[in-house]
């Protein structure tokens, strides 16, 4: 019994010793600018394309004067937590795949930030088309696109979003805008 209390208070002792050392080495990691373990926890991957599903259903978008907006949506499917930082590249395309017109310029004045996303949960980014109308024919060349080519911010694949709409085909006429990931 004797021997039973002294392993006792023996296993206390080294339990609390090593108590003690652990605390004393997260301390001197802290101080040494060491990541602690809540902080690799916190910080996720990159959104691949291929873990996300990319789609809009806003039908005819939202309007103001001269412009439609479209939501384009981003859901991670990947099994894991993801980031999305910045703004995605998208591009009007035809039936096959082409792209028609200039290539969505970024919004001015947004400033990127990190948007974690958990499996399942979904973000989205604004895209503005600018009304055809507010351009000459000449200028123009008023075409209806199948929809929409987009690749995630920090990555270099695309994935095709059915969105029909009217645009101008030449390159020269800037009339699509996207916005930072939100």
């Amino acid at each position: 019994m004797i021997e039973a209390r002294l392993s006792l208070r023996r296993l206390i002792a080294l339990a609390l010793a090593g108590t003690a050392a652990m605390a004393a080495a997260l301390t001197l990691a802290s101080a040494s600018g060491a990541t602690s373990p809540d902080a690799v926890t916190a910080a996720a991957a990159p959104c691949k394309t291929s873990g996300l599903v990319i789609w809009s259903n806003n039908g005819a978008g939202g309007g103001t004067a001269g412009s439609i907006f479209y939501k384009i949506r981003f859901t991670n499917l990947s099994g894991q937590v993801c980031t999305l930082k910045g703004f995605p590249k998208v591009a009007a395309v035809n039936l096959a795949g082409k792209r028609v017109g200039a290539v969505a310029q970024q919004e001015a004045g947004q400033v990127p930030n990190p948007v974690k996303l958990a499996n399942g949960a979904t973000t989205t980014a604004l895209l503005r088309v600018v009304d055809p109308g507010n351009f000459s024919p000449s200028a123009c060349h008023e075409v209806m696109v199948a929809g929409l080519r987009v690749t995630p911010p920090g990555q270099s694949y695309s994935k095709l979003v059915p969105v029909p709409f009217a645009t101008c085909s030449l390159a020269g006429q800037k009339t699509l805008s996207v916005g930072v990931v939100k």
